[in-house]
């Protein structure tokens, strides 16, 4: 049975990082409400003010790093991705769609079937 790390902040700088990227989170979006007999164009100005700070206080530690590179790998390993031609995805599309619309009719028909074996045959029971 493997186990896997546990990534935790390791050090009081990260720790008083991500308290900082917590506490402009809050600013920002406090100083949005708080300030909205200056205008909307302040408002704005400070909610994304705040954001963009935090953003990079965030990308400054360790966790900010860490995310950095997994976004470059997911990057990589999305223009490695072989993606379908337009008529492949076209003709794919087609089959699902063809798909559903069969089962629907099955499911339908099947509905009906029960429907006519229990109401009608069984239970004697005739819809007006």
């Amino acid at each position: 049975m493997a186990t896997s790390p546990v990534e935790t902040v390791n050090t009081g700088a990260d720790k008083a990082k991500l308290a900082a990227v917590f506490a402009l989170v809050l600013a920002s979006v406090a100083g949005f409400y708080l300030l909205g007999r200056q205008g909307a164009l302040v408002q704005w100005a400070a909610l994304g003010g705040g954001l963009i700070a935090a953003a990079g206080v965030f990308l400054v530690s360790e966790p900010g790093r860490q995310f950095v590179a997994f976004a470059r790998d997911a990057w990589r390993e999305v223009r490695k991705v072989v993606w379908p031609t337009r008529k492949e995805a076209l003709q794919i599309t087609a089959y699902v769609f063809a798909f559903a619309v069969v089962m629907a009719l099955f499911l339908w028909l099947t509905d009906k079937t029960l429907e006519w074996i229990l109401y009608d045959l069984i239970l004697g029971w005739k819809k007006s």
